[in-house]
């Protein structure tokens, strides 16, 4: 343009950006930001043309981008899905929302839910907040939780609840719910999804089941909240935009019989893995997980409000991603990698909670004479233990990972002997519990199948020992004080009944060592069982 004249900071920025000011980067940094011609990966060698893909580039690209969120879309949600398998299996048994299954005579080894026992009297039960607050009356002496349909913790019950034990009455409050909520007189529990599963234990009475089932029929209540009743203070309704209202009345569920019961709650690991994710995303609210864990499981073509309907090339990768899925869960959860999951130095006793807590992210807090002392926040997830947990385990709840001593329960996880090999369902293995057990409630072994990670399926139907009395024998004591548990096909000679747990010769199996109200010696580990030894 004639007479026009560049204003010396425009000469300045151009001149920043002439051939010249290129010349100056440094041909290492040039390396650094380029892509080479052929590239080697792990899904074959990569070729591009100055920077852009060529070939089948794009294509093998794209399939490892679909392939990676599918893979995601398992490790990452398995907890979600897990709940959706235990929902659907309700309903396949004929349990609807707001009914409840009691397990009479404790849970045996007919039906399949990841890792539980068959020492206390199992209540389940999901309840459905899409009309409403629901209120849950608990029996005493409880030990319970409530998680989401993401198995997030909602609010403990019983022991370690607010009610302490002494049975108390619990609001549960639905996302989207903007309605009066009681000023007292309830617990109240929020969820972001509009279902919740409860999960409520219960101990034996002097070794027997019947009166505790009967202390659950007559206190356990579920009924909708009557908004203006109790919790509603009258000089509350004078300020107006609210009605007063009566009482809602208790009402005691329907409860259905699970002991003996054949009831499948597993998460499937093929294809139907993401048709059952699929239900969860679709059931509940768009916005109940974070966007950066919902965008893998969109990306994949799960997303709420549309059908999922994978192409054949979709369904193929789906397959392939789930295969390997699979196999990572099952990796963490029988050969955890991570030192500071054992519990003991050179011992091949675990548990994923130890070191990040039921969130995953942050140490227990420690108890001192002054009080619980938490840690900071760590500001990440420890996915792995979270992928071994929930992919062996049902529920989640401070209760299971707090050094607090007298209330809840610890466990211990072996998946392998002391010679650091699997267990062999054909060979006969021992462990001796130190006198001292650290358990002021009780303690047990439970045997779990390695396919399914339920109780392990043998003529004994309820495989455990312990020191309760039912449903098998009380575990003998040695005159030195230790007890020593045998785990075989056959009874070993003179091992009592109450010390032997019965194995398939056809199957691997996994044990779990739990501490019901867990005393100072396993805390402070004084107290260390004996690693499991094979015999023969």
């Amino acid at each position: 343009m004639p007479g026009f004249r560049a204003p010396a900071s425009l000469l300045a920025f151009l001149l920043a950006f002439s051939p010249a000011a290129f010349a100056q980067v440094s041909p290492d940094a040039l390396r650094s930001i380029s892509t080479p011609d052929t590239v080697e990966t792990r899904i074959g060698t990569l070729s591009f043309k100055d920077g852009t893909p060529r070939g089948d580039t794009a294509k093998a690209v794209y399939d490892n981008v679909d392939f990676t969120y599918a893979f995601r879309a398992f490790t990452d949600t398995f907890k979600g899905v897990s709940v959706q398998a235990a929902l659907e299996g309700f309903q396949a048994a004929g349990i609807k929302d707001n009914e409840i299954l009691i397990f009479s005579e404790l849970m045996d080894s007919s039906s399949l839910f990841l890792t539980a026992n068959a020492d206390t009297v199992y209540y389940l039960g999901f309840i459905d907040l899409s009309n409403g607050p629901m209120v849950l009356e608990t029996p005493p002496d409880a030990l319970g939780t409530i998680d989401d349909m993401w198995f997030r913790w909602v609010t403990d019950f019983g022991r370690p609840g607010p009610d302490r034990g002494e049975g108390g009455r619990y609001l549960l409050v639905g996302p989207g719910y903007d309605g009066f909520l009681p000023e007292g007189g309830f617990h109240v529990g929020r969820s972001e999804t509009s279902r919740v599963l409860v999960l409520g234990r219960s101990f034996l009475t002097n070794d027997d089941p019947a009166p505790t089932v009967k202390v659950i029929k007559d206190n356990l209540k579920l009924y909708p909240y009557a908004a203006g009743g109790v919790g509603m203070p009258i000089a509350r309704y004078l300020e107006g935009g609210v009605e007063l209202g009566r009482n809602a009345e208790p009402k005691t569920p329907v409860f259905h019989e699970g002991t003996g019961l054949v009831i499948n709650t597993i998460p499937p690991n093929d294809f139907s893995y993401y048709e059952l994710l699929n239900r969860l995303v679709q059931a509940e609210q768009a916005a109940v997980i974070d966007p950066e864990l919902m965008g893998p499981i969109a990306s994949i073509g799960i997303r709420k409000g549309h059908d999922f309907a994978p192409d054949e090339r979709m369904k193929r990768i789906l397959t392939e991603a789930v295969a390997l899925a699979n196999a990572t869960g099952r990796t963490l959860g029988f050969d955890p990698r991570d030192p500071d999951w054992y519990w003991y130095e050179n011992s091949n006793w675990w548990n994923p909670l130890f070191l990040g807590g039921y969130k995953f992210e942050t140490p227990l807090p420690e108890i001192t004479a002054e009080g619980a002392k938490p840690y900071p926040p760590s500001g990440y997830k420890q996915n792995d233990a979270r992928t071994s947990f929930f992919y062996n385990a049902t529920g989640i709840t401070p209760a299971m990972a707090m050094r607090l001593t007298g209330v809840g329960s610890q466990y211990l996880f072996a998946t392998k002997d002391a010679k650091g090999e699997f267990f062999d369902g054909a060979k006969t293995y021992k462990v001796t519990l130190p006198k001292g057990i650290p358990a002021a409630a009780f303690w047990s072994f439970t045997l779990y199948d390695n396919q399914t990670r339920s109780m392990l399926q043998t003529p004994q139907k309820y495989p455990r020992a312990g020191s309760q009395n039912y449903p098998s024998p009380a575990a003998e004591v040695a005159e030195d004080g230790s007890t020593t548990i045998w785990f075989a096909p056959e009874q070993p000679d003179g091992a009592a009944r109450g010390n032997w747990i019965q194995t398939d010769p056809n199957k691997g199996w996994v044990t779990l060592l739990r501490l019901y109200s867990p005393l100072k010696p396993f805390f402070d580990k004084s107290w260390q069982p004996t690693e499991i030894e094979p015999v023969d």
